[in-house]
């Protein structure tokens, strides 16, 4: 039997018959191994392990346009996953998928040479793969064990060496964390660091799996200083490393919530968030800040630093994911008297809330009308007319006709009554500058 290969799979354009595309390796060849071995190798696994993009087209079946496993040949010569052509003549078919002939002969014909081909073709990358992971495993232990004997310029150069491994390999971050990596790096950290190797420790860090143990060992004060130190005077990609470990360092039960109560920590993070030259670091700096105003005895901090007129002003130009975290931190700070008269301080708080209502997620609508009313229900009087002026109202009446959630129409619904309070049925109506249909 004789295929016409994919213009990708041709040798020099010819058209090659199975035999010698095998003999000669035209599909993959390049690795020399004994065939008893290869017959071993289940092809089903194979195929499941390497999930190789680029199959040679002749190996997939037009049916599924999956490998073949077990390719069978009709009688108008074409070949397809026995499985599959079974199922369609099980339909009512009696035609070829693939030219819609009729077939004469119903029979299916095993094609053993396809087979064979496909079988040596995913063997050969099979093989190639294993090899390949046992070189990077042995060049994870190689990096390890020289960062136990050199110091100075040859330990930076070994650190970048293992980031570049674990950051490209997924079986040397396993290795790594098997032959306790982890500990090695952990134990480079300290006070007396320089930020060339802590900032590549980190960078390798958040590319590993840190057990209890691991993350406790590195909540060490000494630890947490020198990434706290980085956070700030690091390479923004060494910011970002930062933030990412400390985030995975909260995950620790016995996390102690110490680590976070840092002004330099907090002052660092909105730094992150509001650096317009390095855009990147912006949602990993909200994301910690998030996680850290869950506590409330952070959250006086938070607001001492001054980071709540600061988001207050960022919101408008911040993208949808960076919104909604700001606005979570803000509704975090909301809840304590200091963040409170915070926002109500800011001139733009109310008019940025309003603008948020109904335009991004249900999820913003919330929290911003969480916002709105933390400031409102303090000086009705004061706060609600400033509200109504810019437009509140209107969009009040917008999510209590809306297909939202219930208690966020409950709390639209209470939010405006609040609003009115002031004023009276016809004066309120004509302040927002309601229409009939609205009203």
């Amino acid at each position: 039997m004789f295929v016409c290969l994919a213009p990708q799979d041709r040798a020099n354009g010819q058209v090659l018959d199975l035999a010698t595309a095998v003999k000669d390796g035209v599909l993959g060849g390049g690795v020399s191994f004994g065939c008893g071995f290869v017959e071993k190798l289940d092809l089903s696994n194979m195929i499941e392990e390497l999930d190789e993009p680029e199959v040679p087209s002749v190996f997939i079946c037009p049916i599924s346009l999956e490998p073949m496993q077990d390719p069978v040949t009709l009688c108008t010569g074409q070949t397809y996953e026995r499985s599959n052509i079974l199922k369609w003549f099980n339909l009512g078919h009696f035609t070829c998928p693939t030219t819609m002939q009729e077939l004469w002969d119903d029979s299916v014909t095993p094609n053993k040479t396809l087979h064979q081909l496909i079988h040596t073709w995913f063997a050969q990358k099979y093989l190639q793969m294993k090899k390949k992971s046992q070189d990077v495993i042995g060049n994870a232990s190689e990096a390890l064990d020289r960062l136990k004997k050199v110091k100075g310029q040859a330990r930076v150069q070994s650190l970048r060496e293992l980031r570049r491994i674990v950051t490209n390999h997924v079986t040397a971050r396993t290795a790594v964390v098997d032959k306790g990596g982890v500990s090695i790096l952990s134990s480079l950290l300290g006070p007396y660091t320089s930020h060339a190797i802590g900032s590549e420790v980190v960078s390798i860090l958040v590319n590993l799996s840190l057990d209890s143990g691991s993350r406790l060992n590195l909540m060490q004060p000494a630890k947490v200083s020198l990434v706290v130190d980085m956070l700030n005077d690091g390479s923004i990609e060494t910011k970002i490393n930062c933030t990412k470990l400390i985030h995975t360092l909260m995950e620790e039960d016995e996390f102690d919530f110490e680590i976070v109560s840092s002004h330099s920590l907090l002052v660092g993070l909105m730094r992150l968030v509001r650096d317009k030259r390095h855009p990147s670091g912006n949602l990993p700096g909200l994301k910690l800040l998030k996680s850290i105003s869950w506590h409330k005895q952070v959250r006086v901090l938070i607001v001492n630093i001054g980071a709540v007129p600061q988001l207050v002003e960022l919101l408008p130009a911040m993208n949808h994911e960076c919104l909604e975290l700001a606005l979570h931190i803000l509704d975090a700070v909301s809840t304590v008297k200091e963040g409170n008269l915070a926002l109500s301080s800011c001139s733009n708080t109310i008019p940025n809330m309003v603008r948020v209502l109904m335009r991004v997620s249900e999820s913003c609508t919330q929290l911003a009308l969480s916002i709105l009313w933390s400031i409102c229900k303090v000086s009705p009087e004061e706060y609600s007319s400033v509200a109504v002026d810019v437009g509140l109202a209107a969009k009040l009446l917008l999510v209590i006709q809306s297909g939202c959630d219930p208690l966020l129409k409950q709390r639209s619904a209470e939010l405006l009554k609040l609003c009115s309070l002031n004023y009276t049925d016809s004066i309120f109506i004509s302040k927002c500058k309601l229409t009939k249909t609205i009203r």
